[in-house]
């Protein structure tokens, strides 16, 4: 099926049939469906595979059925089923490590999930974790959260006195204070796409799902 919407179109593939007659019926349905823009324009098209998995090549191969279509990108390629490895890097990155302790300069901490360090970061020391860092102590080092592409993570400290801190492929250089900070602190991408360090209340606004807490009596 094609679908259009404001910023495209979507093309639904058919997800029960064999992998030939899909792609047939992929060259039909765009020959006969799709008409190109009069201005010549590109329009970005997404592929949606719902319960069938495509392998590299597959995608590539309906990427080029796509692409010979004049003026039609496809922006990305979705589907519903994921590999083994791919699975378990997923629960690798929900989970949480922690660590009671000092950060040192010159030693590096790496965690594919959340992070929880009990005690400081020394200048000199740093923390890498692919979700977010909570740090119940002051962070003199560098922090880099999300470290694999998430701009969602945070950083949460005690106190924030940092080097730099990073998250995703953004970095900052914490403002210059007279006087350590009192209250708990955190580091987040904005809808500018820059870091900001602000009080820990905010987080329950911008990081909503964070905060929610399930069960209790």
């Amino acid at each position: 099926m094609i679908k259009g919407t404001k910023d495209g179109f979507i093309l639904m593939l058919n997800d029960q049939c064999g992998y030939e007659v899909l792609k047939e019926e992929l060259i039909e349905k765009l020959s006969v469906q799709y008409k190109a823009p009069a201005d010549g324009q590109a329009v970005k098209a997404r592929i949606e595979a719902g319960n069938r998995f495509l392998t590299e090549e597959q995608q590539e191969e309906i990427r080029q059925i796509v692409h010979q279509q004049k003026s039609l990108l496809v922006d990305d390629i979705y589907s519903n089923v994921i590999t083994k490895d791919e699975a378990e890097q997923r629960v690798r990155e929900k989970e949480m490590s922690s660590m009671t302790g000092i950060v040192r300069s010159g030693q590096v901490i790496e965690v594919e999930g959340d992070f929880l360090l009990v005690g400081d970061v020394n200048p000199g020391g740093m923390i890498m974790a692919g979700g977010n860092i909570y740090i119940l102590g002051t962070l003199r080092g560098i922090a880099h959260a999300g470290c694999y592409g998430k701009k969602e993570a945070v950083i949460v400290a005690s106190q924030m006195l940092p080097a730099q801190i990073r998250i995703a492929s953004k970095l900052n250089r914490a403002p210059d204070q007279d006087d350590e900070s009192h209250e708990m602190e955190c580091a987040y991408i904005d809808d500018r796409d820059q870091i900001v360090v602000d009080r820990l209340q905010v987080l329950r606004k911008i990081r909503p799902g964070m905060t929610k807490v399930e069960g209790g009596i």
